[in-house]
């Protein structure tokens, strides 16, 4: 297919559009599964959910919708602060990562070309286009993402990591852009790698939104680095872990004085009261974090053998919420009758730059919805 895709393809190369799909199949949104964004398929949690009830009864307790919110954003910086044990003043919490991504790249195109591994998530070019920002891709060597994959019947959990294959920059004045866990691929660097990069460039962003959610995966975050390495940036999401896309919480993890300049140039109000409100109760939830983690380290090793199962169909293996799939031919067509038959939303891959039509990327499910999923790709995939 070489045709300018549609508003409707464009839609589903983000993914998560579900209103939009379930008018277009003449259905409730609740009717749809969709595994075209990589979100927590429970939830959200009961700490979140207690705290919005409170929100929400009026009083005194129920400012957060009243009031305007705290611009300094004490209370959740301090228990961002205070979940990682660095200085409330390294943490600046965002309108989701995208608002803060906006901010980074800023200060990218100031420094110099952006460095873009590829295949990677178009959102950083989006950003880095609001400032003109130059970029430079960095096509990840093959194969990418790893080719290992989970061993026996009950992996301990999916997650393994690999030397970050990422060079050093040409010339000075470079930013590098990292996802940890890589997306679209699922593959966890190793943080000892990643240090090594820091001292070779002027500005390095390192999205790690989707790393709590990996099993054990924090032992490879680069938060604990950012005292010593100024020009280190880690950007971090709630979306993902909490199931609260439709909140909308973020924050980056930086150096004092680079956030303060973000302060300045942003809106007044960036998060809303109910998400600042919530906030401290929802990162604190270690419970639920873990829950999280045991589901991934389940679904992820089991989903990838079912899907490995299927003839012509390549997954590939993945630390995060999300297994890639490969076929020798385009995939474009499976997605389409998986979305108009059996109401499912894949996603598609061509938007990340260096996959294209062969691609699909498919977002973990409950147990109940991932065997949804099988039956509908066993239903509609013939070799």
């Amino acid at each position: 297919m070489t045709s300018t895709p549609g508003s409707h393809e464009l839609e589903l190369r983000h993914g998560g559009n579900l209103e939009a799909a379930a008018s277009r199949l003449g259905c409730q949104p609740h009717q749809v599964l969709d595994a075209s964004a990589s979100l927590v398929p429970f939830g959200p949690p009961a700490s979140l959910r207690r705290a919005l009830r409170v929100c929400l009864q009026g009083g005194a307790a129920g400012t957060a919708l009243r009031d305007y919110p705290d611009r300094s954003y004490s209370r959740l910086r301090s228990a961002i602060a205070a979940h990682h044990g660095i200085d409330p003043a390294a943490v600046l919490p965002g309108n989701g990562a995208a608002e803060l991504f906006t901010w980074a790249a800023r200060e990218a195109a100031a420094a110099g070309p952006s460095l873009l591994p590829e295949p990677g998530f178009a959102d950083y070019r989006r950003a880095l286009a609001c400032w003109d920002g130059a970029i430079e891709p960095l096509p990840l060597p093959p194969p990418f993402p790893s080719t290992q994959r989970p061993t026996g019947r009950r992996s301990a959990q999916p997650a393994w990591a690999c030397p970050a294959p990422f060079p050093a920059p040409a010339g000075p004045g470079a930013a590098l852009w990292i996802t940890n866990p890589h997306n679209p691929s699922g593959q966890l660097w190793d943080r000892r790698s990643l240090e090594l990069l820091l001292d070779r460039f002027a500005l390095v962003i390192v999205d790690e939104a989707f790393l709590p959610l990996v099993p054990d995966g924090q032992r490879h975050s680069l938060v604990p680095l950012v005292a010593d390495h100024p020009q280190l940036v880690v950007i971090r999401s709630l979306t993902k872990l909490m199931a609260i896309a439709g909140l909308r919480l973020g924050y980056a993890v930086a150096a004092p004085a680079r956030l303060q300049r973000w302060q300045e140039w942003r809106d007044p109000w960036p998060v809303n009261g109910l998400a600042a409100a919530v906030g401290p109760l929802v990162i604190a939830d270690r419970r639920w974090q873990q829950r999280v983690q045991r589901w991934v380290a389940r679904e992820g090793p089991w989903f990838h053998r079912q899907l490995d199962g299927l003839p012509g169909l390549s997954p590939q293996a993945a630390a995060a919420n999300f297994l890639l799939i490969r076929s020798d031919r385009p995939l474009l067509e499976l997605r389409e009758r998986l979305e108009s038959r059996h109401r499912i939303l894949l996603r598609d891959c061509r938007s990340f730059a260096g996959l294209g039509e062969c691609w699909l990327r498919i977002g973990l499910q409950d147990r109940r919805g991932n065997r949804r999923i099988l039956r509908a790709l066993r239903c509609e995939w013939q070799e």
